[in-house]
């Protein structure tokens, strides 16, 4: 994360920055104060923190305060999973250290080293010349291909999601999420719970999975089209690799008004790939033959469903008063178009 985008803020409540540096310097290796603490305006799921210090800069994570949804804001696995990948050629931040005590910043917390480089909100790059564009879509294609190629036993990862019916374990997951979260009924939601288990398609695969890979949870270097790290792994488990893929292609379909997207961008003029040459280039990387149309729209329906339910989740977070981000509100209210989308998209599917 980029310090510019770092800001002094109230700390949360329970949040000791004594504490803090006490443990620091216990559990983190050349740890020197005294220590600043700045919380970066971003995110709006686990509160991020830039922790300075006259030589050197960290990165803290922790879970919001307040009451969470079951299995949600999950630090400890971002902490385990980004500590099995480093030095594995997927690029992620150093791990330093976890911390479970409640006492130290009010929640569990994990601190990682800062990486220092480029992050990009608008996937339509403005300001870049077409090759900037199209090398850099091929260094995301590369590492997303290169994070799902791993084999999950060989980073000590075996155990890190359950094996098998991974659709029909996440669809009522998110369900259940979507559930505990409503605010007021949205009936595309509602027909993707009914659909979505019916249309499963029947080849199992596991690979690890990020389960949030947007633009802006990659850190790139500074002048080079080249990721330094892949950052929130919150939502990481095991799973099939085409759900998370197909997650990260939502910008292709959704607009930058629903949601970050560039849907109706001239992409051969920008130079970025279209949808069906960017999935093919991630096929070749993987080894896969091409994905059937009919498949690929179930992969899109369930991942804008997913999308939908946890912006759901902002929302009432935003409702309860113990969100991330300033801009929790405006971000949650989205699920209801996005969940509207996903019914279309399945309704395509049928159509095929």
């Amino acid at each position: 994360m980029s310090a510019s985008t770092a800001q002094t803020a109230g700390l949360p409540p329970g949040f000791d920055v004594g504490r803090l540096e006490q443990y620091l310097h216990a559990h983190v290796e050349g740890y020197a104060g005294p220590l600043q603490v700045q919380r970066f305006p971003d995110g709006q799921s686990n509160p991020t923190y830039l922790l300075a210090t006259p030589t050197r800069r960290y990165v803290l994570r922790k879970k919001p305060h307040g009451q969470l949804l079951p299995s949600a804001h999950a630090v400890e696995r971002e902490y385990r999973v980004i500590r099995a990948l480093h030095g594995r050629g997927v690029p992620v931040a150093r791990p330093y250290c976890l911390c479970e005590d409640d006492a130290v910043v009010g929640t569990p917390f994990y601190v990682m080293e800062y990486v220092h480089g480029r992050v990009l909100w608008d996937p339509t790059l403005p300001g870049m010349q077409p090759a900037e564009r199209t090398a850099l879509y091929d260094e995301i294609n590369r590492v997303v291909a290169a994070l799902h190629a791993i084999d999950p036993a060989s980073v000590g990862l075996a155990d890190y999601g359950r094996p098998g019916n991974y659709f029909e374990r996440q669809i009522a997951r998110w369900t259940r999420q979507y559930r505990a979260s409503e605010t007021e009924p949205i009936p595309a939601m509602d027909a993707l719970i009914e659909w979505l288990p019916q249309h499963i398609p029947a080849v199992e695969e596991n690979a690890i999975v990020h389960g949030d890979l947007r633009l802006d949870n990659l850190i790139f270097h500074p002048t080079e089209p080249r990721i330094l790290a892949v950052l929130d792994w919150e939502l990481s488990t095991l799973g099939h690799p085409l759900a998370d893929f197909a997650y990260h292609m939502l910008t292709w379909r959704l607009s930058a008004d629903e949601f970050r997207g560039m849907r109706g961008a001239d992409l051969a003029a920008l130079g970025i790939p279209d949808e069906r040459t960017y999935l093919d280039l991630y096929c070749r990387r993987t080894g896969r033959a091409p994905v059937p149309a009919h498949e690929w729209d179930f992969y899109l329906a369930y991942s804008m469903f997913r999308l939908a339910a946890i912006l759901q989740g902002i929302l009432k977070r935003a409702y309860d008063g113990n969100a991330s981000s300033a801009h929790a509100l405006e971000t949650g209210r989205r699920a209801r178009p996005i969940a509207e989308a996903g019914w279309r998209q399945a309704q395509a599917a049928v159509t095929r």
